[in-house]
């Protein structure tokens, strides 16, 4: 075995703060195929940390390694460019596998500064807080390409997104195909030549779903470039903060990346897994609509599952979405669930339920889109999107947001991106400024009637607050509600007009008390301890 340390090609920064991506860039070979011929892998430690992190072959002969510091102080590293014997093999188990360069060096992570909260967290069964404490409270939405369309409308999105209250976004690694998003990608996850997307019309796209003729990829070399344009854009959502939803695998696809073999699967996640791991805005979404794949079966998914937990280090959240089937979210992989909902009518209304089963955070990543289009999926109202909004919330779940309005030209946010034009934004910042107000880290359902969804505060300890309550009426329509928790304690009132976005303080009271309601539909009640 050859060694020799190439220090002079090395090249990183001293500093990086906390729960930032530190990166080490090495300039090696780039003969043969280096991205299954060369594997790079390194270890960083510091006083509270010790983390083996696998790196990646960036394009050009160059070579990264990337670490997110989770603590503040002063780390030292060593890694090693490793020329295996075979395509893939692993350097512990190859005993023809050649050393080419080892590196070694130090740096300080320093404090993170204003926003920055680390990675989002499981906290206390079926809520979410970042690293550092602070409570996250997800409002998701779903753009599933926008990364891939032109560079002005992602410009737009990324403004759209500032203005509103999303602090999640869904979208894929992979292109889209499917009904309003038949357009070619900006770029391609591997080097190759596409099949020629005229012969697909709207007539016959379902026979193309999977593979159309003509594609011509080489799935053992990535095209980096596709791969740090995502990289750009999970670092403008950081700085927007919001949580890339990262889509791995799906299923509407002409290209056949939905009908890769195991091995082409297993390189490309270890792939996406060194490249992303070390942004703290990442989630691991497996796949958009597990169950629609024509070549996956569960013991794929889970043979995904063991490939994120045991590549990367620094635990990300991780789940996977349904379509007709929901997958098992009790396994023990899987943080929170990711659902679909499967009735044409109910979805936030089984949050209770799914809680209840799952004992994990209830993430609505699909509860229908706001919009005009054909299907049922896509054309409901603002109002019905902003009830199932609230109800979700109010039942202690996470609700999701879409939108596929027809366009002119053919731009639906719900896969595009570019601006919004429904009613239920607006009402979804509303929500967002209410579950800022509430205390805590959360809401929890509870019993206020069998004729009103109701919840109260939830602390950062295991018991509920008794110093905050909401109550929400839907679609009902009561014109007044009576109230009594004890004698002695003084309690302030207010009446929410969802949908007008108002808040009119009632006054305070204490023993029993009653609340007047104008007797129209998406009104709540709030109370607080005086």
């Amino acid at each position: 075995m050859s060694s020799m340390t190439w220090n002079e090609t090395v090249s990183y920064e001293k500093t990086v703060e906390k729960w930032c991506v530190f990166e080490v860039t090495v300039n090696g070979p780039a003969d043969g195929n280096p991205f299954t011929d060369i594997e790079v892998r390194g270890t960083f430690t510091g006083k509270n940390e010790k983390k083996t992190v696998d790196g990646f072959y960036d394009g050009d002969g160059v070579y990264k390694l990337r670490f997110m510091p989770s603590f503040e102080g002063e780390y030292v590293f060593e890694g090693s460019l490793v020329r295996v014997g075979a395509a893939g093999a692993d350097r512990a188990k190859d005993e023809t596998a050649d050393e080419i360069c080892t590196f070694a060096g130090s740096f300080t992570a320093t404090a993170p500064s204003e926003g920055n909260h680390g990675p989002v967290r499981v906290a206390n069964t079926y809520y979410f807080a970042y690293e550092d404490g602070t409570p996250y409270r997800s409002l998701g939405t779903t753009c599933y390409v926008w990364n891939l369309q032109s560079e002005e409308l992602q410009e737009k999105t990324l403004q759209t997104l500032k203005e509103n209250a999303f602090n999640k976004i869904r979208f894929c690694v992979f292109p889209k195909h499917y009904d309003y998003n038949f357009n070619e990608p900006q770029s391609y996850p591997f080097e190759g030549t596409p099949c020629d997307s005229s012969q697909i019309t709207k007539e016959n796209f379902m026979e193309y779903n999977g593979c159309a003729p003509g594609n011509d990829w080489d799935f053992t070399r990535f095209n980096p470039e596709h791969f740090r344009h995502i990289e750009k854009r999970i670092c403008d959502l950081m700085a927007l903060g919001i949580e890339a939803d990262l889509i791995v695998m799906h299923p509407y696809d002409r290209w056949g990346f939905s009908m890769m073999d195991a091995e082409s699967d297993d390189r490309y996640w270890k792939y996406v897994l060194a490249r992303f791991s070390a942004y703290r805005n990442v989630w691991w979404s497996l796949a958009n609509e597990y169950d629609l794949f024509r070549a996956k079966t569960l013991e794929d998914w889970e043979r995904y599952a063991r490939i994120i937990c045991e590549r990367d280090p620094y635990g990300h959240l991780r789940s996977i979405h349904n379509c007709r089937t929901y997958y098992d979210y009790s396994r023990p992989w899987v943080t929170h669930c990711s659902v679909q909902r499967t009735d044409l009518y109910k979805s936030a209304e089984l949050v209770n339920e799914w809680r209840e089963r799952y004992r994990k955070p209830v993430v609505l990543d699909e509860i229908a889109y706001e919009g005009n289009i054909q299907h049922g999926w896509g054309n409901i109202s603002g109002k019905e999107m902003t009830r199932r909004f609230w109800e979700a919330f109010c039942r202690g779940g996470y609700p999701g947001h879409g939108e596929t309005y027809l366009h002119p030209e053919g731009i639906l946010w719900w896969s595009h991106g570019g601006e919004l034009h429904g009613e239920s934004p607006a009402r979804i910042k509303f929500l967002a400024q209410i579950m800022e107000e509430t205390p805590g880290i959360g809401v929890e359902p509870f019993d206020g009637g069998w004729d009103v969804v109701a919840c109260r505060a939830v602390g950062n300890g295991i018991a509920p607050r008794k110093d905050y309550f909401l109550y929400y009426y839907s679609f009902m329509r009561p014109s007044f509600r009576e109230f009594y928790f004890d004698d002695t304690t003084e309690y302030e009132a207010e009446v929410i007009d969802t949908w007008e976005m108002t808040v009119k303080k009632c006054g305070t009271y204490k023993g029993k008390f009653r609340i007047d309601l104008p007797g129209k539909e998406y009104m709540a009640i709030r109370i607080r301890k005086a």
